[in-house]
């Protein structure tokens, strides 16, 4: 797979693309309450469905999980992960229609001055609010590095920082 990188182009065909997917990301975000997010540890590649909120910026995300988890020690032993979010609707259509957008960053647990973090987690699930206040259980914040879009015929690469 080759990502063809954007970069912010001042053209109206680079603002029209960039605009399309900032859509295309904000419909993701809308519509999807669940990510895989994938980790390694001890070598080996593990992944797991987890509840997810992104801040409002897109440059992070947020998610919670019990610490003694494969994914918590993971992200201990290698704070680099990945996060696949799409919008499959398991039917024929897909092959022209499905968004598989992967997400680059770095994992750690969020510090305890980090509220905001819990309570955009809790604004998008609010019925993991017991989940989220056990002492045992860690914020994690997942700072993006790039976007990757990619359908069955195309892939975009987005580099955060220069994008949103």
């Amino acid at each position: 797979m080759i990502c063809r990188k954007i970069c912010a182009k001042k053209t109206k065909e680079g603002l029209y693309e960039m605009i399309r997917h900032n859509q295309l990301l904000k419909k993701i975000f809308d519509t999807q309450y669940f990510a895989v997010l994938n980790s390694v540890g001890s070598g080996q590649p593990y992944s797991n469905l987890i509840a997810f909120a992104v801040t409002d910026d897109w440059k992070s995300l947020v998610f919670v999980t019990e610490r003694t988890t494969h994914k918590y020690q993971n992200i201990r032993e290698n704070e680099r992960v990945a996060l696949l979010l799409d919008n499959r609707t398991n039917q024929l259509s897909d092959i022209a229609d499905a968004i598989a957008i992967t997400l680059i960053g770095t994992a750690r647990e969020a510090s305890d001055g980090r509220s905001g973090l819990r309570d955009i987690f809790l604004k998008r699930h609010p019925q993991l609010e017991q989940f989220v206040n056990n002492p045992d259980n860690a914020l994690i914040l997942v700072n993006i590095d790039e976007y990757i879009i990619a359908g069955f015929d195309e892939t975009k690469c987005i580099i955060v920082s220069q994008q949103l």
